[in-house]
């Protein structure tokens, strides 16, 4: 199933948003748009959305955007600049060839400058608490769009039933229809025929074109289609087995069809099936 959801945060010196996607897949593929600051915490996100996901093709994107502000002059973390100088002196005894940090190095260190006054921890903990949010939104949008999907195949599932309903009163007036035509046939030819003859014809005949056992079947499916509805949870694998179980129904309905009228009930079915079965490629 698609689905979208956002939400966002101001912080102390910029905003947070956190955006989550999806597209049908029918595996779990969960991709990440993180800045580099917060991509230390892509495992922690990636294990709060796969909790509640388990399919779907899904995109993580977080922006982190700085607020705009009046220029104002910047102040070193004076803390910071100590705590930096003295691991640079470790690193240096354990590797003195290795380059010492440069002032842009420095500079640039994230919450060396009085601007940066939220420390890391507290954007990564923003960040997992905007994505549970965004989740929560996401779940909820997935479930309404359920919802009209559910509605949709149960408006194909009437129209098939009302169709399925109006073929068994046809097959009298078939068989009915084709002793007449044989019996017009012998007269045509001027073959005589004892009754016994044509009952059997008409026996032979009636067998060929006998749907009951089809009829009963689609029904049961149709059945077997609004339980699994009314159940919910994940179905989408057991409706469309169901789907290929009709499609079966509706070919054979069509191989023994008696008349136009048949022939076009089982078009009609084979197309409301289909309809049914693209909407269930939707559902997880």
């Amino acid at each position: 199933m698609t689905g979208y959801a956002a939400a966002a945060r101001e912080l102390p010196g910029g905003a947070l948003t956190v955006e989550i996607r999806a597209v049908n897949n029918r595996y779990l593929d969960i991709q990440f748009r993180l800045p580099e600051e917060l991509r230390a915490i892509e495992p922690a996100l990636r294990e709060v959305l796969a909790a509640k996901l388990t399919r779907g093709k899904i995109e993580c994107r977080v922006a982190l955007s700085a607020a705009a502000a009046a220029p104002v002059a910047p102040e070193l973390n004076a803390a910071l600049l100590h705590q930096l100088a003295a691991l640079n002196a470790e690193v240096l005894k354990v590797f003195p060839q290795a380059g010492s940090l440069r002032a842009a190095d420095v500079l640039r260190w994230p919450g060396m400058l009085g601007a940066d006054t939220l420390s890391a921890d507290a954007v990564r903990a923003a960040c997992r608490e905007l994505t549970a949010a965004a989740l929560e939104d996401f779940m909820a949008a997935r479930a309404r769009e359920g919802a009209k999907l559910k509605d949709a195949i149960l408006q194909h599932a009437s129209a098939i039933e009302a169709r399925v309903a109006g073929l068994a009163p046809r097959m009298p007036a078939a068989i009915t229809a084709f002793q007449e035509k044989l019996n017009q046939r012998l007269r045509d030819a001027q073959i005589n025929a004892d009754d016994e003859r044509i009952r059997q014809e008409v026996v032979l005949y009636a067998g060929k074109i006998d749907v009951d056992e089809e009829l009963t079947r689609l029904k049961a499916h149709m059945g077997e289609l609004r339980r699994i509805l009314a159940k919910g949870g994940a179905a989408g694998k057991r409706l469309d087995f169901l789907m290929q179980e009709l499609n079966r129904e509706a070919n054979t309905l069509g191989s023994k069809a008696a008349d136009i009228e048949i022939t076009q009930a089982s078009m009609d079915l084979k197309l409301l099936i289909e309809q049914m079965r693209e909407q269930i490629q939707n559902i997880e």
